[in-house]
């Protein structure tokens, strides 16, 4: 299965407003100037642009294509292009600035960036999909760039999409180009690793956590809402490190067994199955798909669509570890709830950072002209993992926070010093 950055679907609440609740309860507990501040609320660049296409039946329509660059304080910027009908500016606003917190938790040198299209891909041919995202990549085309911002798959995209955006923008400028996009097929310079990446980055978070609750990941159990790249990785990699996952949820439904389900046998399932697990009888069907959040485990990871923990159900949740493999999957009302419940919730910025990080290695590839091994991707990948972990732990205990907000704190507090370090703008 494609690898694609996870991120929310749609907005119950503003999702722009939902993360700037975070930050800015971060931002006071740092101390932050008012110069500082503001430099980091506001996105850098906005660019919006029309994009006029030729349809298969020879009519013109024109689509609505969107860049936001949050930040290069850092580094060049770094993000998802997705193709859906609900793609708005706010939306790609929150994504942008998630994306440089991210990055920073994860301290590889880029800022936050992201893109969309509002389209329809599921009613669009190959033709049309592929027309579209020439036509972005040329509107784009003084945006994007190895050293400026680089964009990568995100929903409605794939490693097809990005080959047509290096194609595009290598034939305008007389060679090729690999480093201006990530998520690329291997043979055009993808990076071994990057399709399981996400869900390994949420394994190694659960972990870490895991042994700071002392949890015994052999007598542990666990839920995971969506069966999609990242929560499928999660469940298995959590899997094969002793856990016992008993209950897992696709767009069809949830699935639980109380003896575990096995993860390969359903993995297997949905891929001959037209990518669902409807059918599987590995595990008994759930009547309402949303009781997976409830269910009484150790781990639950939601790795599906955002706002799903709510004021009103998080209050229910029994787990004791929450590792958010979707980005947004608690919403900021439900924050209280869950911290006065006691349960730890690794956040969305620091577990699902797995994917930019091993994108920002395929960039470094591409950049040196030379390819790694899965094992050596794995092991870096794992290890830039547990140390942004363990450094996000230290600023929970040292503010006297949770994970969220201090991963919060140790993201904005590398932005701001290194804003500060260059002199400002």
């Amino acid at each position: 299965m494609a690898y694609i950055e996870p991120a929310p679907i749609k907005d119950a609440e503003n999702p722009l407003e939902s993360m700037m609740e975070r930050f800015n309860l971060a931002a006071e507990k740092l101390g932050l100037s008012d110069e500082v501040y503001n430099v980091l609320k506001n996105p850098a660049k906005q660019v919006i642009v029309s994009l006029p296409i030729t349809m298969d039946n020879g009519k013109i329509k024109v689509f609505e294509g969107i860049r936001v660059i949050h930040s290069n304080i850092l580094g060049p910027a770094k993000g998802g292009i997705r193709f859906a009908p609900d793609v708005h500016l706010d939306e790609v606003r929150a994504l942008a600035a998630w994306m440089t917190w991210k990055c920073a938790v994860v301290d590889i040198p880029y800022g936050g960036g992201k893109g969309g299209v509002r389209c329809n891909p599921r009613e669009m041919s190959k033709g049309e999909i592929e027309r579209l995202m020439r036509a972005y990549t040329l509107a784009m085309i003084d945006v994007f760039g190895p050293d400026k911002d680089i964009p990568a798959p995100d929903m409605g995209t794939g490693p097809r999409e990005m080959a047509w955006l290096m194609d595009e923008y290598s034939k305008a400028h007389g060679m090729t180009v690999n480093a201006v996009v990530t998520g690329k097929p291997l043979v055009l310079g993808g990076s071994l690793g990057r399709t399981e990446a996400t869900g390994r980055g949420v394994m190694v978070s659960a972990l870490a956590a895991m042994q700071k609750l002392k949890i015994n990941p052999f007598q542990a159990t666990c839920a995971v809402q969506g069966f999609g790249n990242v929560g499928s990785w999660a469940a298995l990699l959590l899997e094969e490190r002793g856990l016992k996952i008993v209950s897992v949820s696709d767009i069809s439904g949830a699935y639980h067994n109380e003896n575990g389900i096995n993860i390969q046998e359903a993995i297997a399932y949905r891929d001959s199955n037209n990518g669902t697990l409807e059918g599987f009888k590995g595990a008994e069907k759930l009547t309402d798909p949303m009781e997976l959040l409830l269910l009484d485990v150790d781990v639950l990871v939601p790795a599906a669509v955002e706002d799903v923990i709510t004021t009103s159900n998080a209050d229910k949740i029994k787990a004791k570890l929450i590792v958010e493999g979707a980005n947004g999957p608690t919403s900021a009302k439900a924050d209280a709830i869950i911290n006065e419940k006691g349960i730890m919730a690794v956040p969305d910025i620091l577990a699902n950072a797995g994917g930019v990080t091993v994108s920002y290695f395929e960039w470094v590839q591409n950049r040196l002209g030379y390819k790694w091994t899965a094992e050596r991707v794995n092991r870096r990948s794992d290890r830039i993992m547990k140390d942004a972990f363990d450094n996000v732990y230290e600023a929970s205990v040292k503010y006297d926070v949770p994970m969220r907000i201090a991963a919060y704190i140790v993201a904005i507090d590398k932005v701001a010093k290194t804003y500060t370090f260059r002199g400002g703008f």
